[in-house]
């Protein structure tokens, strides 16, 4: 009633609606932390003008937050796009490419030798909603061309091949796409922004050449701790990323700012920490080289792997012209060899630790039924049994160490 004494709130009241505000000015080497999914607003008119869009401003959690806004912004710089969009992993970041830009009746080309949960997401759901799936010859140029059609909406690059690590001629692929006006989508967690540029693969600064969408599982090098789950979708033409852009705002996709946080803190090291990965990958992959129960070493910086003329080309004069690689390698065990011993190996190593993923500080081992994973002839590989490496950031002589030991003890009496 008019007139009476107002009563002073109570105490959860006060505290809620607290007055103090903090004085602006405060700077520090980490960004600060927003957590939001309600964003307030001052006014009914800043509430109905504000715009998501284009990151001009705050509207929901889901859209954006400075944590957020700030990642993706660092994120374009290492991979030279323009605009980026987050996801919850590198999966997630797959699958928010092919729904947002393939329909009932398209067809999708991967190729054989791409991430396995890739080609199941194509497999599976695509197939379900009326996607066509095709796999390619990744080293052979010529089957991709062959298998283009008008049915083709979206072509996936992977450089190199999973597991196997093959490294096809993106340049050309690339090139081969673009005169049939198709999009191009790049995996390029193993590249990571460092080892080649996604949108300038000619390197000279015109980005004349280069891939549509670079997708980057954040859960390898870019967090480095092996204690994040992130992708993200970087592009750098306005209407390609505001397709993908409506996409993702109708899936709800969305980080966690703790998580954004972490990467923010790993990024400005993983120069640093890629190079030690790659320095230790190919000292480890050489010396397996000379070990008689190995019949194959696949490492795209060494001479005689799969397509390592295609990785000299792109990567080659990165680092100081030593060429840039990630820190993976894999094996195969010569064919007189049962699957029984390779696991005992793998069994036996101490410092590699059975586990997926890779990018992280500790070195992991997994032996891998390729069979089952390939579709298509490969001539390329020797037969035997495979086994995938990552190296992390132990000592090369501690890896060595543990390498041999396990040899010794697997194989003596195979």
């Amino acid at each position: 009633m008019p007139g009476m004494k107002e009563a002073a709130p109570d105490i959860a009241t006060r505290l809620v609606h607290h007055a103090y505000v903090p004085p602006a000015g405060f700077e520090a080497p980490q960004p600060a932390v927003h957590k939001a999914s309600t964003v307030i607003f001052p006014t009914v008119a800043a509430l109905r003008s504000r715009e998501w869009k284009d990151k001009s401003s705050y509207t929901y959690g889901l859209h954006g937050t400075p944590t957020t806004f700030t990642l993706e912004e660092r994120l374009c710089t290492l991979e030279g796009g323009l605009q980026c969009l987050l996801a919850p992993s590198g999966l997630a970041a797959i699958a928010h490419v092919a729904l947002a830009l393939l329909g009932q009746g398209d067809e999708v080309l991967i190729p054989d030798n791409a991430y396995g949960p890739n080609k199941d997401l194509a497999l599976g759901d695509l197939a379900r909603f009326g996607i066509r799936p095709v796999f390619y010859q990744a080293l052979d140029t010529a089957d991709l061309a062959a298998r283009i059609t008008p049915a083709t909406r979206l072509v996936w690059l992977e450089a190199p091949g999973s597991v196997t690590l093959e490294f096809p001629d993106l340049c050309e692929q690339v090139r081969i796409c673009r005169a049939q006006g198709i999009t191009v989508a790049l995996d390029n967690t193993w590249g990571a922004g460092l080892a080649f540029a996604p949108f300038d693969l000619t390197g000279d600064g015109s980005y004349r050449l280069g891939v549509d969408v670079s997708v980057h599982a954040l859960t390898k090098y870019p967090s480095g701790g092996g204690d994040v789950l992130m992708g993200s979708v970087i592009t750098r033409d306005p209407r390609l990323h505001m397709q993908l852009k409506l996409t993702h705002m109708r899936l709800g996709l969305g980080v966690a700012a703790n998580d954004a946080e972490t990467v923010l803190r790993s990024l400005p090291s993983v120069a640093l920490r890629y190079r030690a990965h790659d320095q230790a990958a190919r000292a480890l992959a050489l010396w397996m080289q000379q070990q008689p129960e190995v019949a194959q070493v696949l490492h795209p910086a060494l001479p005689g792997s799969p397509g390592h003329a295609h990785w000299k080309a792109l990567c080659g004069a990165a680092d100081g012209g030593q060429g840039a690689a990630a820190g993976l390698f894999s094996v195969v065990f010569d064919a007189r060899y049962r699957q029984d011993p390779v696991d005992v190996f793998c069994d036996a190593l101490r410092l590699f630790r059975l586990g997926y993923s890779w990018g992280g500080p500790i070195s992991l081992v997994v032996p891998y039924q390729l069979p089952a994973m390939r579709s298509q002839p490969t001539p390329h590989l020797r037969p035997g049994r495979l086994v995938r490496f990552s190296v992390g950031l132990e000592s090369v002589e501690a890896l060595r160490g543990d390498l041999s030991q396990a040899l010794a003890y697997a194989f003596r009496t195979a």
